[in-house]
């Protein structure tokens, strides 16, 4: 599995360096057109990126932000003083909008699915479909251009409305700008429903999205965010799946959009998945899918990674969207399990393609890991049932008193009920076996010497030597002790397919502990085996030598008494 994660990111990496040394867009130096004009005078549809007008030749200019990730690759020809309007933007939005404003509305995108796609038709009669495209503070250029895509991109027969829903943005240009787009659209397209929802204040994203299903008419409902472009056939493809089981959520594959050149780079198909801290990741599907052998084929899924589509109607039934998750983070797995364990299934369709704007950063929450923490402790409190203490080992906190208020569970705990869901048991058994259970931790959390008053922790990375350092329990101070005497230092992995960091003794007289994959180490003869009891020793089990702090240093020697003792435990040591 990791071979193949490994091939994927190699070759996303490689198509990226192969675009990037193609001459680049040279912005068109002319001031954004009134929105009238903009719209009477837009870009024909097969309109590529090279066909804007360029700027004169002009003397290469100084780079103003030499460190920014925006001019690593991007700008060469640009002035000092359009520059500083780039780098401000950026800042502002997580991505290019000196670019995005200077690019056609309709521009082309590549078609990067598999040929077999070309070759599916599908029903006429599909259902008809509500587009939500939810924003916090989105560029104006983003937003018109994932209007324009989904209207240009979408057979008229199925688009029934667009929604925008607007999570209490400040942008004065989303209020008055965007209307009058908004209404240039609808005299475009009599017959399509543009609705604007607009919250009061911030409820964030989950609460976006309930607010955009509860808005739409239509019999299928895509919640997508603002800052996409949908490739051509993007629709078709999602709601044949749903027209034969209304209970699947389906999910395009994601190309991404580069930050700062805005080019689109081809993404595998994969399933979407995610760690014991919820976060959520690619990974491959399951090794029957790839017997198959056809890219083409809808792949089963653990979990959404946020956009999805899903039947209006069931998505109601099965309780629509948890409006007690903050800001971000975890929602997409909640709805993840909960439609497994309620009686539905997760589809991603590698026919249907969706290009999204990888931000460089989040401008409304620079530190995410608060609200992450918060709303994955509210899903495992809910869902997880015995497995609900893992979500504490993967963020360090204890099983009880943590301290963080997860509102109130307790209208989401009746639902479950009333739905009659299957135990998570059953979710890990079934759907994500890849998971690795953690059921057989004794202790977890920082390991502190009490004679020296310091903690294990793993040291430079790339490196195997564990060092004693101030103890500030977090990250590279985090200790896992397992019931068979293996000791991770830095971290525990989630899944099966990772290997985990075991403490060593190499014996050979060698006075330094070791930090080594645990197989690797295990195969080398190294020892990976201790024994340990709440403020005693901690001894090899191989060489009867102990892990002590001698002048600062971390040594293994003959045993001499020292204490030591972990953060949390689990089962009596």
């Amino acid at each position: 599995m990791d071979q193949k994660q490994d091939a994927w990111g190699k070759m996303f990496q490689e198509d990226r360096d192969r675009q990037r040394k193609a001459a680049q867009v040279k912005p068109d130096n002319q001031p954004q057109s009134l929105l009238k004009k903009q719209m009477e005078q837009k870009e024909k549809p097969d309109a590529k990126i090279q066909d804007q007008k360029e700027v004169p030749e002009k003397k290469k200019s100084s780079k103003v932000f030499p460190d920014s990730v925006l001019f690593k690759e991007w700008g060469e020809n640009l002035s000092e003083d359009e520059q500083r309007e780039a780098q401000g933007l950026f800042e502002d939005y997580g991505y290019n909008v000196f670019l995005s404003d200077r690019l056609p509305l309709d521009r082309a995108l590549p078609d990067t699915r598999d040929q077999r796609c070309a070759k599916k038709s599908y029903p006429k009669d599909l259902p008809s479909l509500a587009v939500v495209l939810i924003y916090l503070n989105e560029a104006l250029s983003i937003i018109k251009r994932a209007m324009r895509s989904i209207i240009d991109r979408t057979p008229k027969n199925v688009l029934k409305e667009i929604i925008l829903v607007d999570d209490n943005s400040s942008k004065e240009n989303l209020k008055g700008d965007l209307d009058m787009y908004v209404q240039l659209l609808e005299q475009e397209n009599p017959s399509l429903r543009i609705t604007r929802v607009r919250h009061e204040k911030q409820q964030g994203l989950a609460s976006a999205r309930a607010s955009g299903w509860r808005a739409a008419t239509a019999e299928v409902v895509a919640i997508l965010d603002a800052h996409i472009e949908v490739h051509e056939l993007w629709a078709e493809p999602l709601l044949t799946q749903i027209k034969a089981d209304r209970t699947v959520v389906v999910s395009p594959v994601f190309d991404r959009v580069n930050f700062d050149d805005l080019k689109v780079i081809q993404y595998l198909p994969a399933a979407h998945a995610f760690d014991w801290a919820l976060w959520c990741m690619y990974e491959g599907f399951t090794p029957e899918y790839y017997k198959l052998n056809d890219g083409s084929l809808p792949g089963k899924s653990p979990s959404v990674m946020g956009i999805f589509v899903a039947d209006t109607k069931f998505l109601g039934e099965i309780g629509g969207l948890d409006e007690g998750m903050i800001v971000y983070g975890g929602e997409n797995v909640e709805l993840g399990v909960r439609v497994w364990t309620c009686g539905g299934s997760v589809e991603v369709v590698p026919c249907s393609k969706i290009a999204h704007i990888e931000r460089s950063h989040k401008p409304y929450m620079p530190d995410l890991s608060g609200a992450m923490k918060r709303n994955a402790l509210r899903v495992a409190e809910i869902w997880m049932d015995e497995y609900k203490h893992n979500i504490n080992l993967a963020w360090n906190l204890p099983f009880e008193n943590h301290g963080i208020d997860i509102g109130d569970i307790s209208e989401r705990k009746k639902l479950r009920e009333r739905l009659n869901c299957k135990p998570f048991k059953w979710y890990l058994e079934n759907i994500y076996p890849k998971l690795d259970l953690w059921d057989n931790l004794l202790a977890y959390g920082g390991m502190k010497n009490l004679d020296a008053d310091m903690c294990i922790d793993q040291g430079p990375v790339p490196g195997h030597t564990p060092i004693a350092y101030t103890c500030y329990y977090y990250g590279a101070q985090f200790t896992y002790y397992r019931e068979n005497g293996e000791l991770y230092i830095g971290g525990i992995k989630s899944h099966k397919y990772n290997e985990n960091r075991c403490l060593t003794d190499v014996g050979n007289k060698e006075t330094e502990p070791g930090l080594h994959n645990c197989k690797e180490a295990m195969q080398k003869g190294m020892g990976i085996y201790w024994d340990f009891t709440q403020g005693k020793e901690l001894q090899s089990r191989q060489t009867k030598r102990c892990l002590e702090i001698e002048n600062k240093q971390l040594l293994i020697k003959e045993c001499s008494g020292q204490r030591w003792e972990i953060q949390n435990i689990i089962k009596a040591l």
